[in-house]
């Protein structure tokens, strides 16, 4: 999974790398995908929902350069393994999921497996600031076909602090990195392209109507 997906997609941060290649993915993986779960592929989990590909983990985690201490978001815990990623990386996580049951299974994997500073809520991410704010890291695991909740989402920043999400619809996506640059000021930068699952509760475009 390293050297055939993560490091040829230009994850080249040492810490990243090794937390991945340190966390057994197939331990969040449902059991009918544990073949796959080193995979180049978005694993299903729940209903409409899935892992993110081990290559935009990698990209994701470098792009937030999170560094030990960092108060962290995640918006859309899905199977906890990213939570862990950023556990293992230092920082002091605070992870919302909208859907009862992957909460639930990802809070008791998580403490199965001894990961510290995790605190998953059952919550909608997009619902208003969260509690525990200022962060220093958001990361955002579904899409929004729109930047109209990107105002919300990054006045959670403190000062330095950055934005991972993916903005737009099939088939145009791209994955953006927002950082607070000041009290006012935001500085904004296009990653990659990709396509994610969009996040539940999002609010969708209006469409076109003659």
């Amino acid at each position: 999974m390293i050297h055939q997906q993560i490091r040829p997609w230009g994850v080249l941060d040492e810490r990243v790398l090794e937390t991945m290649a340190e966390i057994p993915r197939e331990s969040f993986v449902p059991d009918a995908y544990r073949g796959l779960a080193y995979a180049d592929i978005e694993v299903p989990i729940g209903i409409d929902n899935c892992m993110l590909a081990p290559k935009v983990v990698g990209r994701l985690l470098q792009a937030l350069a999170v560094k030990p201490g960092d108060k962290t978001l995640e918006i859309g815990t899905g199977s906890g393994y990213l939570s862990a990623c950023l556990s293992r990386l230092g920082a002091r996580v605070v992870s919302l999921e909208i859907d009862p049951v992957l909460a639930n299974a990802a809070r008791a994997r998580l403490e199965r497996l001894e990961f510290a500073r995790i605190e998953v809520r059952e919550a909608d991410g997009l619902a208003g600031p969260v509690q525990g704010g200022p962060f220093e890291a958001i990361a955002v695991t579904g899409s929004m076909p729109t930047d109209a909740a990107l105002g919300m989402l990054r006045d959670q920043l403190a000062v330095g602090g950055r934005l991972f999400c993916v903005i737009g619809e099939e088939p145009a996506m791209r994955a953006i990195l927002v950082t607070r640059t000041s009290q006012t000021g935001f500085r904004q930068q296009a990653l990659f392209e990709t396509s994610l699952p969009s996040l539940l509760n999002v609010v969708e475009p209006a469409g076109f109507e003659f």
